[in-house]
């Protein structure tokens, strides 16, 4: 069986820029669902919700949760630009991030509490709170497809002796800057009031 290149050949390298974001946005979602599939024994899921958790108690109360939440995030996004090797570091920690979310989903679900926490919480703010996590979870993983597509576009052009995508390279690096600035203080908002 022989694969036609001509659909990608014809288009323009801004058309293979947006088809290669929405392949890399769409395959982090599926390494993130396929993450929180693999199963945690009670403990270990109940470990891992006890350390976030902790982590979010220790920032609230230092008054710190929107910068911690931006600069972890910032910062994990930043290793995604590494010319190639940025892409597996950043599929490895969206497998990671599933593993976490889904340990966090089961501790909840095997507690007595989880149904008598959400029975207390009034409609607006569950309506709220949803909203406010998918803007989040938009800014996050919109910012890390924007890494790990440049990570592959920057090794190719670097291979191809073309600098000026070291420019393109810092103009996104900008917008992540920014769509993770949002995405913390919309974290760090829904955190206080969920």
């Amino acid at each position: 069986m022989k694969i036609s290149w001509s659909f990608w050949t014809k288009l323009s390298p801004r058309q293979k820029r947006i088809y290669s974001f929405m392949f890399i946005l769409a395959l982090i979602i599926l390494v993130t669902i396929i993450g929180a599939l693999v199963p945690t024994s009670p403990q270990e899921s109940k470990d891992i919700t006890n350390s976030v958790n902790q982590t979010v108690i220790n920032n609230k109360a230092s008054g710190t949760l929107a910068p911690s939440i931006f600069i972890n995030n910032f910062l994990l996004c930043l290793l995604m630009f590494i010319p190639l090797a940025g892409s597996v570091i950043g599929l490895v920690l969206m497998f990671n991030t599933g593993y976490i979310i889904g340990a966090e989903i089961r501790y909840e679900a095997s507690t007595a509490n989880a149904g008598t926490a959400v029975a207390s919480i009034q409609p607006s703010t569950a309506i709220l709170v949803l909203v406010l996590a998918l803007v989040t979870f938009a800014c996050e993983y919109i910012s890390y497809a924007i890494g790990i597509s440049e990570s592959i576009w920057l090794f190719r052009r670097l291979l191809q002796k073309r600098w000026g995508e070291l420019k393109n390279t810092g103009i996104l690096i900008g917008i992540v800057a920014l769509l993770l600035t949002i995405g913390a203080l919309i974290e760090a908002y829904s955190l206080y009031i969920g």
